[in-house]
């Protein structure tokens, strides 16, 4: 069967994706600083997207 997970940032009282929230972005940072996909975070497309964004962001203001 197919493996399927709620998504955890689509969920009542989620974080916010923000460039800013660092400790949220690092969660989805692998350990030689690339982004997992979403196929392994469970993230809904919408939002691993946003993540991205973010997550690129962050990288090119320095914060991670």
């Amino acid at each position: 069967g197919k493996f399927s997970k709620k998504c955890p940032l689509s969920i009542k009282n989620a974080p916010i994706i923000d460039y800013k929230n660092i400790n949220l972005l690092k969660k989805y940072i692998s350990d030689n600083g690339k982004i997992v996909s979403s196929k392994i975070s469970s993230v809904a497309f919408g939002k691993q997207k946003k993540l991205t964004r973010e997550i690129k962001k962050a990288k090119i203001l320095g914060l991670i």
